[in-house]
């Protein structure tokens, strides 16, 4: 008699225990990033009231007689199935699409998360503005000059240094690709395009010195009289400037001197393709491969040297490859262009905002309009990723069998990738918590009748003796 009793009460206890979970599952609706959870049972021990027995030869076997003691929570399970992707358009809010987890750091502590509302405090740090924590990745680091990403390294607070300072970079390349239209008259035959000037084909673009001061390079080319693939060309920097630069131009392996010349002639082949250049001391160019000249020019309006000598500028001049089509120069009919111009060098600018990219890479946009690598975004997978353990502010830990966190960047080894501009919203179903709300009320009233019922057999069993 007594067994059914406490048979209705572990139901009653356990289905209360069922309903606590889906009630956290409805509060946390609209919980950014939460996973619900999920309450299995089974039954509990069995009293045995007769064993089974084997068949004989005169009768046949007899199964065992077991009565229930009740039932117990067999797991309460977080589900880590994907959530719906909420679109802010906040640059710094982040989801996950796929496995994985955000990584934050609290003193010596990691925790684990999927809520991605992220932002930076006064000191730069990308952290989770509800509680504080940081933002685990990795800085890039500047190596001879060029920025490197190295992600074997153990993960770090990411900074995102708004305001900062990027220095200005002195032009170490120009890269020169155009067409020089095969019609061009010689000088002195006449104007032919509108843009050609007694037959000189100019164009002109800023470079920049050490000190960030941009410098006008022009490049003037024309026609060699009676030859038919053969022009001059003639460097000068900064032109309409009183105090003239000394631009030099040649194919040594030295930076050219003033007084070495600035001009060279460029020579094409039969088919208008680049065949080589060669310069005012009679240095020609390799038969193959890349066509670059040395330009060197004295820097003005700048601070002189230690010893009062104006300091020299030198940058290479690219103008493609022998033989090559694709941005390099070339002489065709066609009307002269100058599709491709481009330099590397830049004034100082200030980090004026950032931007995530799904890798979870963070690019610096400054104000001189470079982008710099500044950091990427961890993610952390495990092997049993329902063996973490909640621990509050939307973030798990590491308990002992959801494995090691498996640090590394998206897409890699199952990990997902991030969406950037939106977050992951709660994975909890409404209609589905109400319909598992319903089954359980009924199975705690069921058990709640189970208790009555027994309760009454033994109130008849004390009135025996009346």
């Amino acid at each position: 008699m007594m067994r059914s009793l406490f048979s209705g009460v572990s139901g009653l206890q356990n289905h209360q225990t069922r309903m606590d979970v889906v009630g956290n599952n409805i509060s946390n609706i609209n919980t950014t990033g939460f996973k619900r959870g999920r309450v299995s049972f089974q039954d509990m021990l069995y009293q045995q009231s007769a064993a089974a027995a084997r068949p004989t030869e005169d009768v046949g076997g007899v199964n065992p007689k077991e009565i229930g003691l009740g039932m117990s929570i067999a797991s309460i399970d977080t589900i880590h199935t994907q959530g719906s992707l909420q679109t802010t358009g906040v640059q710094s809010d982040l989801a996950i699409s796929g496995t994985g987890f955000f990584i934050l750091n609290n003193g010596d502590n990691s925790y684990y998360t999927r809520a991605g509302a992220f932002n930076t405090d006064r000191d730069g740090l990308l952290v989770n503005p509800a509680n504080g924590m940081k933002v685990q990745g990795w800085m890039s680091r500047e190596t001879n000059g060029v920025q490197v990403m190295d992600t074997s390294r153990q993960t770090e607070d990411l900074i995102i240094p708004i305001g900062s300072k990027d220095p200005a970079r002195a032009t170490t390349s120009v890269n020169f690709a155009c067409n020089l239209d095969k019609r061009t008259p010689f000088i002195g035959e006449g104007a032919g395009q509108a843009e050609i000037t007694a037959g000189t084909w100019g164009t002109e673009i800023k470079v920049y010195d050490s000190f960030g001061i941009d410098h006008t390079l022009r490049m003037e080319l024309s026609r060699v009289p009676g030859e038919t693939n053969v022009w001059n060309a003639t460097v000068v920097v900064d032109p309409e400037n009183a105090n003239p630069t000394n631009a030099a131009v040649g194919l040594g392996a030295a930076a050219p001197a003033p007084g070495d010349g600035n001009t060279f002639t460029v020579n094409f082949s039969n088919l208008g393709n680049l065949a080589g250049v060669t310069d005012a001391a009679g240095n020609a160019s390799p038969e193959t491969g890349a066509v670059i000249m040395r330009v060197a020019f004295d820097v003005q309006d700048a601070a002189v040297g230690a010893d009062g000598a104006v300091i020299r500028q030198e940058f290479e001049l690219n103008l493609g490859t022998v033989g090559g089509l694709v941005n390099s120069i070339t002489n065709y009919a066609e009307k002269s262009t100058t599709k491709a111009f481009t330099q590397d060098g830049y004034t100082m600018g200030y980090l004026e905002n950032y931007k995530i990219d799904s890798t979870g890479t963070i690019t610096g946009v400054y104000s001189n309009g470079t982008n710099r690598t500044l950091g990427q975004i961890a993610l952390a997978s495990f092997a049993n990723q329902g063996g973490l353990e909640k621990a509050g502010d939307n973030t798990y830990v590491v308990s002992n069998n959801s494995g090691n966190a498996n640090v590394g960047v998206t897409n890699t080894q199952g990990r997902g990738k991030i969406i950037p501009g939106t977050l992951e919203m709660s994975n909890v179903d409404m209609a589905e918590q109400f319909v598992d709300m319903i089954v359980t009320q009924r199975g705690f009233q069921a058990n709640t009748r189970t208790i009555q019922t027994a309760d009454q057999l033994l109130q008849e069993l004390l009135q025996l003796k009346r």
